[in-house]
């Protein structure tokens, strides 16, 4: 009988990973659960209109989701055309340093679910009810999933990273739903919340060699600035005498979380150049 493969050993990192997703999977199915007070019927403290579009203010605080999204599309674009100009103009084992293929899918995925988080909370807050809700969160769990993906490339390993954000992804999709039907908030809080704490935890740990320099300090910065304003939506709408309010705010604030992976971006472009300076006339 032909021996097996033996399958590769995990890392502490990746066994620490391992061990906290599961925990988190076991806590969503068998934790109590958590009602909230109603699908979709939270009252926004900013419900003016302007033109005709309901709800102006948070339908288009969305659209920085979707700038920074496209551009961080157009980047990875570029980054990819720009790599393989750098393999056809130099023998391969004189080319720059391959990028990191887990990690740029998952950057994908994360500036992907951008564009998503715009559309579908746009269309929440276009006239928010439980079913526009659900979409929203669909939206932000593909986001999610791209940054979790891209937090455990750089911080735990590059195999763990993909595997780690279709995790993710499909947590936070079941979650959205199980939200719907149920009117439990649980598996949609572990989601959200277990998710920024992993990368919180993340962001303690020492970066891996090779990887883009991804600051999850600052995406950790700006999603606990964009919640704070989330939960002063009232009191900052009549602080400002009704200029904007903390929802608009939170959209706006949690549009900056991806400015540092499009920036760790950027800066792998520019080491691109170093090594082939022939790439800079690749178009995206």
């Amino acid at each position: 009988m032909p021996d097996l493969p033996a399958l590769p050993s995990l890392t502490r990192r990746e066994r620490g990973l391992l061990y906290f997703l599961a925990f988190l999977l076991l806590v969503a199915v068998a934790g109590p659960a958590l009602q909230a007070s109603g699908l979709g019927g939270i009252s926004f403290a900013d419900d003016r209109g302007w033109r005709g579009l309901p709800h102006a203010m948070d339908v288009l605080s969305n659209l920085p989701f979707a700038a920074i999204g496209v551009w961080g599309l157009r980047w990875l674009h570029w980054l990819d055309r720009a790599h393989e100009a750098a393999q056809d103009a130099v023998p391969l084992p004189q080319a720059a340093t391959q990028p990191p293929v887990n990690m740029l899918d998952c950057a994908w995925m994360f500036f992907a679910g951008l564009i998503l988080t715009a559309a579908g909370s746009a269309f929440y807050h276009l006239q928010p009810d439980g079913l526009r809700l659900a979409a929203d969160r669909a939206g932000m769990a593909v986001a999610f999933a791209g940054l979790i993906g891209c937090a455990v490339c750089e911080r735990v390993s590059a195999r763990a990273g993909w595997p780690a954000a279709w995790f993710t992804l499909a947590g936070g999709l079941l979650a959205a739903a199980v939200y719907q039907e149920t009117g439990n908030v649980l598996p949609w809080a572990l989601v959200q919340f277990g998710g920024m704490g992993l990368v919180l935890t993340l962001a303690l740990a020492r970066p891996l060699n090779g990887g883009i320099g991804l600051k999850l300090g600052w995406v950790i910065f700006f999603y606990a600035l964009a919640k704070l304003f989330e939960l002063s939506d009232h009191a900052i709408y009549e602080a400002t005498h009704h200029l904007v309010s903390g929802h608009s705010l939170k959209h706006l604030t949690a549009a900056l979380a991806a400015l540092p992976v499009l920036h760790a971006l950027q800066s792998m472009g520019r080491q691109t150049l170093r090594h082939n300076p022939g790439a800079a006339t690749v178009t995206a």
